[in-house]
């Protein structure tokens, strides 16, 4: 999956990933993930919540399912995916759901190239704004 990721980064794809704990997708790396971004929100919530959005130039899609994309849940379980039909939850999912964490500076983390990640720093009179206490 990092390396369809990659591809898409390198076709000129902007990827927003947003992770509850780590990521092994090295955001940054030129030639290889340029239009990555990977930002872990960790707060007091533990959410589960799979939720993949894309602008298919112009025509978004949305999927939800059980499972992340790791190695273990792609090839040793029985995990769904499945696509949301209505525009009007696509929209509200990336608008009420996926925005309002990108947009998290409270518990953002924010990965960088080297593999490390380092704490969102907000901007000298940047209001605070918690995704989790939003939701």
């Amino acid at each position: 999956m990092i390396d369809a990721l990659y591809e898409a980064s390198q076709a000129g794809v902007e990827i927003d990933l947003i992770a509850r704990g780590i990521s092994c997708c090295r955001p940054g790396v030129a030639g290889l993930s340029e239009n990555i971004r990977v930002r872990s929100i960790v707060g007091r919530f533990l959410e589960h919540s799979r939720v993949y959005y894309f602008g298919n130039r112009g025509k978004p899609e949305a999927f939800i399912g059980s499972a992340d994309l790791m190695p273990r849940n792609l090839d040793r379980r029985i995990e769904v995916l499945t696509p949301i039909l209505s525009p009007a939850l696509v929209s509200l999912l990336r608008d009420d759901l996926l925005e309002p964490c990108l947009q998290d500076n409270t518990n953002s983390w924010i990965a960088h190239s080297n593999g490390r990640y380092r704490r969102y720093e907000r901007e000298p009179g940047e209001p605070t704004f918690s995704a989790q206490a939003e939701l």
